[in-house]
């Protein structure tokens, strides 16, 4: 199916609300396929070991990078927790980037960022929140300023992933195009 589409590779992201810390679905997948997959996993800042898992994980075949959640219940809202500090640190020293999915959290997401500038950062969905049910979001781009200001952090790039649900219009959801004026 990747030929038919005419793509050569993907990064498989571990889905969290599937598998939860367990990336063994995406590796065996990638295994598969080894020419075809990178892969990107959920780590678990409130686990002790969190330094160890990701030290190993960076030596699994095929791993890029590995993914944060501060939107799940029960996870420290402040952005100097020990935690969620020391997968980042992590990461950087292993030169391994970080998925953060901060929607809801945006706040403390920015801060965790400004404290970590040796991390590279990917931020998901925009940073923004995206209902997977209706009703969508009456300013669904509300807190745009504070995305473009990370943004612009050279150490953080954006994955848009979804922001089509933010749309109030059906394809080719023109309502969340920016059109410069001729």
């Amino acid at each position: 199916m990747l030929d038919e589409a005419g793509v050569d590779g993907a990064i498989l992201v571990s889905a969290f609300t599937m598998y939860r810390y367990d990336p063994s679905y995406a590796v065996e997948v990638r295994n598969r396929y080894r020419n075809r997959f990178a892969l990107v996993r959920p780590v678990d800042p409130a686990n002790p070991a969190v330094a160890e898992v990701i030290a190993e994980w960076k030596r699994t075949p095929g791993a890029v990078g590995v993914r944060m959640l501060l939107v799940r219940s029960g996870l420290a809202e402040d952005a100097a927790d020990p935690g969620l500090n020391r997968v980042l640190k992590e990461a950087a020293r292993l030169s391994l980037p970080v998925n953060l999915h901060i929607a809801g959290r945006l706040d403390q997401g920015i801060e965790l960022i400004r404290r970590n500038p040796d991390t590279q950062i990917i931020v998901d969905h925009l940073g923004l929140v995206q209902p997977h049910v209706p009703p969508k979001p009456s300013e669904p781009w509300a807190e745009l300023p504070k995305v473009l200001t990370l943004a612009k952090l050279p150490h953080v790039a954006m994955k848009i992933t979804g922001a089509c649900t933010l749309s109030l219009e059906p394809f080719p959801y023109n309502d969340i195009w920016i059109r410069s004026a001729a």
